[in-house]
């Protein structure tokens, strides 16, 4: 199991007082030291964290895979088809969500996504779609033509003790559903350490991309030991398996 570190929430500390610190480039190599496999990063259209330096910057240092996440808008697909990262995700976004709010509508895709797509996969960059874990949203994904796709974990994150069997029952089928596809599998949303290590063990996930939880934990242990805990969950989970 692959982890890819989304670092987001160092540049969110930098810009709160409007310094050049924390510094999210110094923060991926510090994961990759750690032994993260990725490093994940949102622009925003309002730039509430990741700026276009970062994104520049990013591609010129981060030496194991950089994953864009982003919206199906011209402007970031222009973005994307200048820098180059290793791969695209594309995410729904609204300016007033704290966060990534749920999965794409790729069941009746808008031009935007259809059009998002081709362009990125035209140039050779390598999309992944972020749905909701159903069969209707995987087919679509396939149809689409996009080669990988990230499964919305928050719902399983966010549900009660009583109910999270049953979205942990609903990101297995999801998952299963797009390996047999032919399509890479990631996951992610809401992860932390108490609850990564089921979604770890569903067969068919390759990757995680979690954030929050680490940015979090690296004020209290340093982001190279948090780093190193999770990977540590992976592996235990591995062995278990």
């Amino acid at each position: 199991m692959n982890l890819h570190v989304n670092i987001d929430h160092v540049a969110t500390l930098r810009q709160a007082r409007g310094t050049r610190y924390p510094d999210p480039v110094w923060a991926a190599a510090l994961c990759e030291l750690a032994g993260a496999h990725g490093i994940t990063i949102h622009l925003r259209e309002d730039r509430r964290h990741i700026s276009d330096r970062d994104v520049r910057l990013l591609r010129q240092t981060v030496r194991s895979k950089l994953n864009l996440e982003m919206a199906a808008t011209d402007e970031m697909v222009g973005i994307a088809l200048e820098v180059l990262p290793d791969l695209v995700t594309l995410v729904p976004e609204k300016r007033e969500e704290r966060t990534t709010e749920g999965g794409l509508d790729v069941v009746t895709p808008s031009d935007g996504l259809r059009r998002a797509c081709q362009r990125l996969g035209a140039a050779g960059i390598p999309v992944a779609l972020f749905v909701d874990p159903t069969r209707e949203a995987v087919k679509a994904t396939h149809a689409l033509g996009a080669p990988a796709l990230e499964l919305h974990t928050g719902d399983y994150c966010e549900a009660t003790a009583a109910r999270a069997a049953v979205e942990l029952d609903r990101l297995a089928v999801a998952a299963e559903d797009a390996a047999a596809l032919g399509l890479h599998v990631a996951a992610g949303h809401g992860l932390d350490y108490p609850n990564v290590r089921p979604v770890a063990l569903l067969p068919g996930i390759a990757e995680l991309n979690i954030g929050h939880s680490i940015i979090a934990r690296a004020v209290m242990v340093g982001l190279e030991q948090a780093v190193r805990d999770m990977l540590a969950i992976l592996r235990e989970g591995e062995r278990v398996a």
